[in-house]
């Protein structure tokens, strides 16, 4: 049986996203989901524009930050994003406000309601996503390489199993 490698790599990369720590800072874990000194998986240190003279602190939920503003629909709130990213809303703040500041996002009124803001991508964050997606996407290719085709769509079904039963708590 021959699979479709691209299609492979997208339902692998949407179940570890569905898998990703959600839900602030009652979890019962450290600020990643792992052990309490852990810190953050490999896959989730650094990445493309995150390197020497930008503070890595926080990369992570920056990156789950630009994600999840490249996959909104619309420019998102802070409160959006929080959900999104599974952090608290003053969290949310503050990765908000350093991706302003690094010129990945950019601030815009509400058109519903002029006291509040929405947050959208600038043409920089959107770049830095993509270059994200693309080293994350290589990254899996280069793991899966010495998967038979048989074995590829295995562990695809079995990964979206474990994904959909993950609990969201």
């Amino acid at each position: 049986m021959v699979t479709d490698p691209t299609g492979d790599l997208d339902a692998l990369l949407a179940a570890f996203a569905q898998m990703r720590p959600r839900g602030g800072p009652h979890r019962a874990h450290g600020p990643h989901g792992r052990g309490p000194h852990e810190g953050p998986p490999p896959w989730m240190r650094g990445g493309p524009g995150f390197g020497p003279g930008m503070r890595m602190a926080g990369a992570p939920a920056r990156i789950r930050l630009l994600d999840a503003l490249v996959h909104a629909e619309h420019p998102l709130s802070v409160s959006e994003i929080a959900d999104a990213i599974g952090v608290d809303q003053p969290r949310a703040s503050r990765l908000v406000q350093q991706a302003v500041e690094m010129g990945l996002a950019a601030r815009e009124a509400d058109p519903d309601d002029a006291r509040r803001t929405r947050i959208a991508l600038t043409s920089e964050g959107r770049r830095r996503a993509g270059d994200f997606r693309g080293e994350r996407r290589e990254r899996l290719t280069r793991a899966l390489a010495d998967f038979t085709d048989d074995e590829r769509a295995e562990l695809v079904r079995l990964l979206g199993k474990l994904a959909a039963s993950w609990p969201r708590d």
